[in-house]
């Protein structure tokens, strides 16, 4: 059967329902100066296909100096006159990384807004942080410590501190001060800088508050989720933008293929957001589109269980548009009974199994659509394979019936599952039966062409038979679907992995199923853990994580540095050997790869006119 004859009445395949009630480590850095080279990024080409519903009234655009005033009536002060109280009041001093001209900067910025973040290091604030900077903002920032986001920030002339200051807010002796102080979830409220905003006068707002009123004039495409946020908003603002879409996009990940590093700026109506649970940060926003990626147990520190979790989901869905959509992935057993209470509001069996006519419809609500790896759902992906890329093909299905190949390079189930969140999200927004086949051509193509993000199964490089790669993996869930994708890419090459634990709670309460998730490797080195926010109160460590791995051997190494020599000495051992070294963990274990590959460089004295090169490793390849 043709394509179109299967699809040509799609529409409405969706339920209409009632709205439910339901720090980083510090690295070598270029310059103590702040970059002031303004950037010129190239245009994208306006949205050439996409047809919105017709109940669809977009809303003005909000940018930054517009947004200031319209959360809470804040104009610029005139703060003439306020002197620094960091003598009396004995706040920290920080190390900042200014232009030594301040001055004469200032005197040609006064018509921009400047805009302080508090936790600027972070991978969720350092992207609303350069799209302030795009926007024509003045942008500063503090954080503990230096984090690779900050150095796209620093060229694209934001004014970075390391340390938290009084003085990071203020210039010309204290006559000037931001205009807004934004702060990420993971600072706490009695922060100096916070409580200095607050008692000059200064709005500050949680990142919650500041995406939700972002947002607000766009058409918003909100990509949530217990894993997996960062790749599916990657990889649909990509295919989105590749498609001729002039999309505004935030990610809280480097995305290789993104010039703006996470973020994308265009002239369009569509806004394509990670939206984080955490702290609730989610429940400020508005969707058109929301993306249920999955839902586990995660953010111990936050969510008191699973149930908590589902709690904050169902107050997310309540706040998607009347005549808006839902994308729900229909594997995850989590997010899937988040469908439970849609199913008892409209009183039926709707949601029950196989799902081939067109769904009952309530006055008020948003289509639901979800996908998977089983025809129950609507879009499901059928005769998964491993592909000479080292990537995924599988038939893309709509109801069981086979409507076209997709091949991916980024190898895992996981990541088969992110691209059916794309398809069914981008066919959901462009609502044009009579384009569909294009869509899927276009998503055929632009799918293949998709290489992933940074610190998801990345490539750091090869020295000899050793294979090193690096993933942000933190959770039990995610590190079990990492190492599917390593033994998926590499069948026959022994697998090693060093996990750091990140969080001690996280820890704490999932300690039996990190172990059960660390056993497909051939080998396990734990370390400590990354602390992040927490403190070591003895419960449980990185010792007792080891110890209750069963299976591959399994050693405890506390020290980062002791880990890499410890590789290496393993290694020159027999350094042909096939071997994947894949460090895991959301802390500093992402420089053991690198130098790992530096030490094994080194001492096996090798260079690349003596081996052959291959790979693609960020770091080299011998």
């Amino acid at each position: 059967m043709s394509l179109g004859l299967i699809l040509a009445s799609m529409s409405p395949t969706s339920v209409m329902v009632h709205f439910l009630h339901f720090k980083a480590k510090p690295i070598y850095w270029k310059s103590r100066h702040r970059f002031t080279l303004k950037m010129i990024f190239p245009a994208i080409c306006p949205p050439k296909t996409l047809h919105f519903p017709a109940n669809f009234t977009p809303k003005p655009k909000l940018h930054f100096h517009t947004l200031l005033g319209k959360i809470s009536g804040h104009s610029k002060p005139n703060h003439t006159g306020i002197a620094s109280t960091e003598n009396s009041t004995g706040f920290s001093i920080s190390t900042s990384f200014n232009d030594e001209r301040e001055p004469e900067l200032e005197n040609s910025r006064n018509d921009k807004s400047w805009i302080h973040f508090v936790g600027i290091g972070g991978c969720g604030l350092s992207a609303l942080a350069m799209l302030a900077l795009k926007q024509g903002n003045e942008v500063s920032g503090s954080d503990m410590g230096w984090s690779s986001f900050m150095d796209a920030l620093q060229e694209a002339g934001a004014c970075l501190h390391i340390g938290h200051s009084v003085t990071n807010m203020q210039r010309r002796c204290a006559s000037r001060l931001p205009d807004a102080v934004v702060v990420s979830s993971a600072i706490p409220q009695d922060n100096v800088e916070i409580l200095y905003a607050k008692s000059v006068g200064v709005p500050v707002y949680k990142r919650d508050r500041w995406l939700g009123q972002l947002t607000q004039g766009y058409n918003l495409i909100a990509v949530s989720g217990s894993h997996g946020k960062s790749t599916t908003a990657s990889m649909l603002a990509y295919v989105l933008d590749a498609m001729g879409d002039s999309l505004t996009a935030v990610v809280g990940a480097h995305v290789p293929q993104f010039s703006g590093g996470n973020i994308i700026l265009g002239d369009g109506q569509n806004f394509v957001l990670e939206a984080d649970e955490y702290d609730g940060c989610f429940l400020g926003l508005s969707p058109y589109i929301a993306v249920v990626t999955n839902l586990d147990w995660e953010h111990v520190d936050i969510f008191q269980n699973e149930e908590a979790v589902k709690a904050t989901f169902h107050k997310f869905l309540n706040l998607i548009r009347v005549g808006g959509h839902l994308i729900l992935c229909g594997d995850s057993q989590g997010a899937y009974s988040l469908l439970t209470d849609v199913k008892q509001a409209i009183g039926s069996d709707t949601l029950s199994g196989v799902m081939h006519s067109p769904l009952e419809k309530c006055c008020i609500g948003y289509n639901i659509t979800t996908y998977g790896t089983t025809g129950s759902n609507e879009w499901s992906a059928s005769s998964i394979r491993p592909n000479l890329k080292g990537g995924s093909d599988y038939t893309l299905c709509h109801w069981g019936r086979s409507v076209a190949d997709i091949s991916l390079q980024v190898p895992g189930v996981h990541n088969v599952l992110n691209s059916l969140a794309v398809i069914a999200t981008v066919i959901a927004l462009y609502n044009n039966q009579r384009e569909i086949n294009n869509t899927i051509n276009g998503l055929r193509l632009h799918l293949n062409n998709f290489i992933g993000v940074s610190r998801r199964f990345e490539m750091i490089g090869t020295m000899c038979g050793c294979d090193i790669y690096d993933d942000y993996a933190h959770h039990p869930t995610e590190v079990q679907a990492v190492i599917q994708a390593a033994r998926q890419k590499f069948p026959i090459k022994s697998l090693l992995v060093v996990f750091q634990p990140h969080t001690y709670s996280r820890l704490a309460a999932l300690k039996d199923d990190f172990a059960s998730a660390l056993c497909g490797a051939d080998q396990v080195v734990v370390t400590e853990v990354y602390a992040a926010r927490e403190i070591d109160v003895g419960n449980v460590g990185g010792r007792e994580l080891a110890a209750s791995v069963i299976g591959p051997p399994s050693e405890y190494i506390p020290s980062l540095g002791d880990v890499v020599e410890r590789l290496v000495y393993q290694i020159c051992k027999n350094p042909h050997h096939d071997t994947i070294v894949l460090t895991l963990g959301a802390g500093d274990i992402t420089t053991v790869g690198p130098k790992l590959l530096y030490e094994l460089r080194r001492r096996l004295q090798v260079n690349s006119n003596q081996i052959p090169q291959t790979g693609d490793g960020k770091y080299g390849n011998h």
